[in-house]
């Protein structure tokens, strides 16, 4: 059966591996640098604070939120929401996560155009991500059952093309989670929040944590990619 197919270990087993050793490099590597305080003393929350005021971004709030890392920016409330080992913590990870999160404001108030892509998505996504594999394996029972293989097979990469948003998506949100760090680095630094060296272990935690979003979208590809597989065998 396709469900347990060569093509699960060949595409699914090496996402899932390297999903796991992402997230124990951004545990790690927070972990680490959450131990490290930082000059000025300046928790998360201020930081974060610092950097959106400098910038005029006023009306955004910055709230907390619960969650190992739960930190994001929602653009809709304009809301900055951090973790509480973020907002609380005057330490390197915790300044230089909270600096990511306000690098995502920033790309809104400046109209940064992956990010206002990847929003627009984000409904789409939302439904491609459950009714995908759903239609592609209505397709296929449809093939297998009663026989209608024109049709089945045409519902089936209709599924196909509703998951290929999810790799669309996982692709935009690359450039702007590297851009969002490439700005906090910055600002950082700029405003002393952190000094040279402690911008070393800022560089650690962002770098690491891209890492995920990396792997986020090799596995999205992979997913993709083990349908189309499945469904070209079934025609051969």
């Amino acid at each position: 059966m396709f469900f347990y197919s060569p093509s699960f270990l060949c595409f699914i087993i090496p996402a899932l591996i390297l999903g796991f050793i992402a997230q124990m490099m951004v545990k790690s590597k927070f972990n680490q640098y959450a131990r490290v305080r930082t000059m000025r003393g300046m928790t998360g929350a201020q930081a974060a604070r610092e950097i959106l005021d400098s910038n005029g971004l006023y009306d955004v709030t910055v709230q907390e939120t619960q969650g190992f890392l739960s930190d994001h920016y929602d653009p809709r409330s304009r809301t900055l929401r951090l973790s509480p080992d973020v907002a609380r913590a005057p330490s390197v990870s915790a300044v230089g996560v909270a600096a990511h999160e306000a690098g995502h404001a920033l790309q809104h108030a400046d109209g940064y155009m992956p990010l206002q892509l990847r929003s627009f998505m984000v409904p789409a996504v939302q439904v491609g991500s459950w009714l995908g594999p759903l239609v592609i394996i209505s397709g296929i029972f449809l093939e297998l059952l009663f026989q209608l293989t024109s049709l089945g097979m045409a519902i089936a990469w209709f599924g196909v093309g509703l998951y290929a948003l999810i790799a669309i998506f996982a692709l935009i949100t690359l450039p702007v989670e590297l851009n969002a760090s490439a700005r906090a680095k910055k600002l950082l630094y700029q405003y002393n929040i952190v000094d040279r060296q402690e911008l070393n272990g800022v560089n650690s935690v962002l770098n690491a944590a891209a890492w995920t979003y990396v792997v986020a979208a090799i596995a999205a590809l992979l997913e993709l990619a083990r349908w189309i597989f499945v469904l070209t065998a079934r025609r051969d």
